[in-house]
């Protein structure tokens, strides 16, 4: 066994793992039997028994069978998904002839886990008799898959993005099982992430840390816990719809430890919690989850969730159509006396508003103790005289509050603190640092840097108007920031001086340009006012296409014409947001004062353009508008969010975020820490991997590399340096700082790209960021090291233009790789013969790059494939076959079978008897056996004939 190899270090391994935690191994023959061929997904026998046995009262085999075909006929999309789903959860219902009337489902049993069958089975092939899958792991409950792994070789260098390349391919391929699978995981031995189906973008895999993080087979074992992996299909999961668009979410692991903690905390005598998640870490749907737990369980007597959000886009975008997917007796209170009529009627179910709804509720409008209320940014909405009056009219409800920052220093011993948190320890009943999410990728960390000196505000001004006042500390809510800011009369007189606006917009206009909009990303700027948003947009319209930007900003009934100007119906507003989410459409730049501050959620956006004076809670939450990871496959990666500081505030971080500093560490850094990072990694790279070619002429050059990095490990601890140059060069260019290693920078650029060509196969274009291929197209000095491998033509020359070229061998050796791979990919339609060609070369490669073959054999063995491809063409003119018949026939005389043209045009004659054998199951079967009995018949025994006819059936469908 080579150590770290796919199939027995990984797939074994975590099958035996799953077998000492209770799962039942049935073996890939086994699989087929049960589910009845390949195109089957449910164990069908053993479904049909767990059901009756799970639904006595009613079900019958009749009714199960139905089932099955009701599960068959799901549609293959999300839509689907969801209804498989709501199967597992028990909400689907079948309609019992005898009672005449609609019973619920129990597909598992949620309550006596043993009850349930739990099976695993590895190689599962399956295909919709268009395309075929082959998924590494599958795990059953009840003989329904619900769970699929993929596994990649720990050696293997980029293995987890591979496998989730595949797992977008069996959404595309076959759909129809990915309908009913709900989770997967992807896991090299050394990294085991886990997502929910129809999820594949590498932002929404999630790290499975459990507290044993570094230990495999612990993390394994957690996760495949068979009461856990029921937990998380039927607790954990959530479909929502935003935008008309249905979206599946699966809880990271804090969120999933929050919930189960706050249902705990619903169960106990204590009424108090309070919950720090970070911005951007997915508090809303901890939020949703908990609820829907509460509203679930039985034993808290059909109870009453009451949700208090912030915000307008909250209440009516997402909490408003929870009832379309799962969510029962939601009420959305309209307005005061709708809200104060629901709770004096005592109404059940979820009701979600606003604090403010609670302005001047009765006291003791209902007083029953199974009422929980959880409510959002606690730190902001609850103090006062809305949190007496909510308190007050509620008094045995439970209050858990929700935050996406820390308590601050003012607010100790008070406030917030002694609402929600006088139950725990600290204060929290259970905390997730921005330190915490940004390790786990959840959020991105933010740099800072500051405007010129001449356009930054009067600093003493700053400090008496703003940053030294005491009502400005601890601000939690922006209208009462904007009210300390009416106040600051000269402050704001400053911030719109006509010449300081007309000199901002330039500026921010030439950095937009030379700075973000090359890298993808989007942006916001932050006026101090609405008149500052309209003031901004006129100035930027003079040096940006109008269209580039848009303000949005709430309008009022005695809005001026400059103000009016700019107003959005809510209709628009929606189409405005939408778009600035989608990476490829208009507008590129919001111009905001309030509105999507808080709670507006967009992944492309990268930059901040900050002309307003903020500090504490509404700072953290302003910046933490561009912390959100973003990634695909058009050059676009955001590895940090950035914030152009106009005002000053960063000047002084602990006065400007006046929090305990283990809670905002980290939280942001000024940009200057990459530029000395840059200047470090340089350094280690001229020591490191430019000395390996100093001198050198560039095909030496990439003679050298090429062979120094045929040491797997060599390449992945490249490859992990120059992706963290390259991210640094992304945010920090075009600034001059960077002038000195231009050059340097380059030239691992291009050492990175033909590695990558030679030995990894790969779009060099998608993988590199959008600034560093732009380097490499247009760096006007002449490289130190070639950038690419050629291509060859496969024709009768190839062979003499490879013996006249002046490359080193090994640059042959993936050169003529390349050229062979090339020439099959453009012309297996029209030949499939050259599929088993290109296997060769594959194999040859894989031999060269593991060092088990020599620079001189590797070259002289993919020359003779060069001679076979030139050969076959000329047979093929010659015999003028079917296409697929010569390619029988070159296949069979290959392998030394005897008479291989007679026994070519007899197994061709089986394929035109079966004309669908691509597409039917039963076809292909009756193919294969007559190709066998034709091989047999030529003294060939029966395990090479079966070998030989799979090999055929193969390349000819691979052609298609």
């Amino acid at each position: 066994m080579e150590l770290g190899d796919e199939r027995a270090s990984v797939q074994g391994v975590i099958i035996d793992y799953a077998k000492e935690i209770g799962w039942e191994y049935i073996s890939r023959e086994d699989s087929l039997r049960f589910r009845g061929g390949n195109t089957g997904f449910v164990f069908k026998e053993l479904f049909v028994k767990q059901l009756q046995r799970l639904n006595p009262d009613f079900m019958d085999h009749i009714l199960a069978e139905d089932l099955i075909k009701r599960l068959e006929r799901i549609p293959p999309n999300i839509e689907g998904n969801l209804l498989t789903w709501e199967y597992f959860k028990g909400l689907r219902s079948v309609f019992v002839h005898n009672e005449n009337r609609e019973r619920n489902v129990k597909f598992i049993d949620t309550e006596n886990i043993e009850r349930n069958i739990f099976h695993v089975t590895d190689e599962f092939e399956f295909t919709n008799e268009t395309k075929t899958i082959r998924l590494d792991i599958v795990f059953f409950i009840n003989g329904v898959p619900i769970l699929f792994m993929e596994t990649k070789a720990a050696t293997k260098i980029g293995g987890i993005s591979e496998a989730m390349n595949q797992v977008k391919r069996y959404h595309q391929n076959c759909p129809e099982l990915l309908t009913i699978l709900q989770i997967y995981a992807l896991t090299n031995l050394i990294e085991y992430y886990y997502s929910a189906t129809w999820n594949f973008s590498e932002k929404l895999l999630f790290n499975w840390k459990e507290e044993a993080e570094g230990n495999f087979e612990t993390l394994v074992k957690t996760f495949l816990d068979k009461k856990m992996v029921i937990k998380v299909l039927t607790d954990f999961i959530l479909f929502t719809r935003q935008d008309d668009e249905l979206k599946k979410v699966v809880l990271r692991p804090h969120q999933m430890r929050a919930v189960n903690k706050l249902v705990e905390r619903a169960k106990s005598e204590k009424r108090r919690g309070l919950v720090w998640h970070t911005q951007g870490s997915g508090k809303t749907y901890t939020m949703i989850l908990t609820a829907k737990k509460i509203l679930e369980n039985p034993i808290f007597e059909n109870p009453t969730v009451i949700m208090l959000v912030d915000r307008n886009e909250l209440e009516t975008q997402l909490f408003g159509n929870l009832a379309a997917v799962g969510f029962e007796g939601i009420e959305v209170a309209k307005n005061k006396k709708h809200l104060r009529q629901l709770l004096s009627e005592d109404r059940r179910g979820l009701i979600v508003s606003m604090i403010h709804k609670f302005h001047k509720m009765p006291q003791n409008i209902n007083e029953r103790d199974n009422i929980f209320v959880l409510v959002d940014e606690a730190h902001r909405t609850t103090g006062g005289k809305l949190g007496d009056y909510l308190m007050g009219a509620l008094p045995n409800a439970t209050y858990i509050g929700f935050t996406g920052t820390p308590i601050d220093k003012t607010a100790y011993g008070k406030g917030t603190f002694i609402i929600f948190g006088r139950d725990d320890l600290g204060g929290y009943i259970d905390k997730y640092s921005i330190a915490e999410s940004i390790e786990d990728g959840t959020t991105v960390p933010l740099h800072y840097a500051f405007a010129p000196n001449e356009l930054r505000v009067d600093r003493e001004t700053l400090e008496k108007e703003f940053l030294g006042i005491s009502e400005a500390k601890g601000v939690s809510d922006i209208d009462k920031l904007n009210k300390i800011l009416e106040r600051a009369v000269t402050l704001k007189n400053m911030l719109k001086s006509k010449k300081r606006i007309e000199k901002v917009a330039k500026y921010v206009a030439n950095h937009y340009k030379n700075f973000i909009e090359p890298m993808g990303f989007k942006a916001f700027l932050v006026a101090v006012d609405r008149e500052a948003c309209a003031l901004y947009k006129e100035e930027l319209n003079k040096h940006l296409p109008e269209e580039w930007s848009k303000v949005v900003y709430s309008s009022f009934y005695n809005d001026p014409p400059k103000l009016e100007e700019y107003h959005l119906s809510e209709e628009e507003e929606k189409r405005i947001r939408k778009a600035f989410k989608d990476p490829d459409e208009l507008p590129k730049i919001l111009i905001v004062t309030e509105k999507l501050l808080t709670g507006f959620d967009a992944p492309i956006l990268y930059c901040m353009y900050l002309d307003k004076p903020m500090r504490d809670h509404v700072l953290l939450q302003a910046i933490a508008r561009v912390n959100r990871p973003y990634e695909d496959n058009k050059g676009r990666r955001k590895t940090s969010g950035f914030v152009l500081d106009f005002i000053g505030i960063f000047e002084n971080l602990e006065k400007a975020l006046e929090f305990d500093s283990q809670d905002v560490e980290g939280v942001i850094q000024d940009i200057k820490i990459l530029k000395d990072r840059f200047k470090e990694l340089i350094k280690e790279a001229k020591k490191k991997y430019l000395s390996l070619i100093e001198g050198r002429s560039p095909d030496k050059a990439v003679e050298t590399v090429l062979e120094y990095f045929r040491h797997e490990e060599k390449r992945r601890d490249y490859y992990k340096f120059f992706r963290e140059i390259s991210d640094i060069y992304e945010i920090i260019s075009p600034d001059k700082f960077l002038r000195p290693y231009i050059d340097d920078f380059e030239t691992l650029t291009r050492m990175y790209r033909i590695l990558k060509e030679a030995y990894d196969s790969i779009e060099i274009e998608k993988d590199l960021l959008r600034k560093t291929s732009k380097l490499v197209q247009y760096h006007t000095k002449p490289g130190k090291i070639k950038a690419t491998l050629e291509i060859y033509e496969i024709n009768s020359n190839a062979l003499r233009k490879i013996e006249e070229s002046k490359d080193p061998d090994n640059k042959k050796v993936f050169n003529i790789s390349k050229s062979i791979l090339k020439h099959v990919q453009d012309h297996a339609n029209t030949s499939p013969y050259l599929l088993s060609i290109g296997e060769k070369a594959e194999a040859i490669i894989k031999l060269y790059k593991a060092r088990q073959k020599s620079t001189e054999e590797t070259l002289e063995e993919l020359k003779k494939l060069i001679d076979e491809i030139n050969s076959a063409r000329k047979a093929e003119k010659e015999k003028k076959m079917p296409s697929d018949t010569f390619s029988i026939y070159w296949m069979l005389q290959k392998t030394n079978v005897p008479e291989p043209e007679d026994k070519a045009k007899i197994m061709g004659e089986v394929l035109r008897k079966y004309p669908h054998w691509k597409e039917s199951e039963k076809q292909e079967r009756e193919v294969k056996i007559q190709f066998i009995t034709i091989l047999l018949n030529s003294g060939i025994d029966v395990q090479e004939a079966g070998e030989k006819a799979r090999a055929i059936m193969r390349v000819i469908k691979g052609g298609l």
